[in-house]
């Protein structure tokens, strides 16, 4: 969905002290810092990376040396801050390799986003947000694009949405406990959008968010399981509300979102 907005990766609640013995604190602690760069963040210092991840400023210095030796991260020393190394590249590289759903899907993404004049995006779950591991836009959408690797909320989001009201019970409760401890305060109004979610993807296939993450924007979303040991993914058609209105959304994009999904899901399993 375009927005000139990054979302920031949230951190779920790590195991209390002695809850896993098989946790490692410091391994979660370096991943935490890695995850805390956004898709439009070209330099992070010390201080910027302890307040985003909820560490001591001591404890970060340690992990971004550590992870500097490692090439995970380079430090700038003119700024004293720090950029994502090529290390990083090499996971995310690995990762997207294995996803031979992005090519079954391209397809029929472009021609959805041709259709509805929109921004068509394939997403997964990463802690408490969705992170886009493709996307497709129509040419008469003039407005800025999310990319792959770009991160939405998980709660708000029609993609985050769709995952939650597709996951196992047990994981989207767990989802659930970890977006009400982190904003107590909100929970009521954000729960209040996630039950409307799933009532609504039971009786229409899709979640929708419209203004809900963004004030502007207006999106739908379905989710599916790729299989081959993969993430459940979700695909969301969206753009702006003066662009893309609720009613196209849901009368006219809808059921050919759920036909393109399903279309999908029977090529990846034929």
């Amino acid at each position: 969905m375009p927005s000139p907005h990054r979302a920031s990766p949230q951190r779920a609640a790590a195991p209390p002290a002695g809850a896993d013995r098989h946790f490692v604190t410091a391994l979660a602690r370096g991943l935490d810092v890695l995850a805390c760069f956004r898709a439009g963040d070209k330099l992070l210092g010390n201080q910027e990376i302890a307040q985003r991840c909820q560490l001591p400023k001591s404890t970060v210095s340690r992990l971004t040396a550590t992870l500097t030796r490692l090439g995970y991260l380079i430090h700038v020393e003119e700024s004293g801050k720090y950029r994502l190394g090529t290390a990083t590249l090499s996971l995310g590289s690995a990762m997207l390799v294995r996803l031979d759903v992005r090519q079954v899907a391209r397809p029929l993404m472009q021609e959805l986003a041709d259709f509805a004049r929109a921004e068509v995006s394939m997403g997964t779950r990463d802690r408490l947000s969705m992170i886009y591991v493709e996307n497709c836009r129509s040419q008469a959408l003039h407005t800025l694009s999310l990319d792959v690797g770009s991160r939405i909320s998980l709660a708000t989001s029609a993609m985050g949405r769709a995952w939650l009201a597709a996951a196992p019970v047990r994981e989207r409760s767990a989802s659930l406990a970890h977006l009400q401890a982190r904003d107590e305060a909100a929970w009521p109004q954000v729960q209040a959008g996630i039950d409307q979610a799933l009532l609504d993807y039971r009786n229409l296939g899709v979640t929708t968010s419209f203004g809900d993450w963004q004030k502007n924007v207006n999106a739908i979303a379905r989710s599916f399981q790729p299989g081959g040991g993969l993430p459940r993914m979700v695909i969301n058609c969206g753009g702006p509300s003066f662009n893309v209105t609720q009613d196209a959304l849901l009368t006219e994009v809808r059921p050919r979102l759920i036909e393109i999904v399903a279309r999908i899901e029977t090529a990846l399993y034929r």
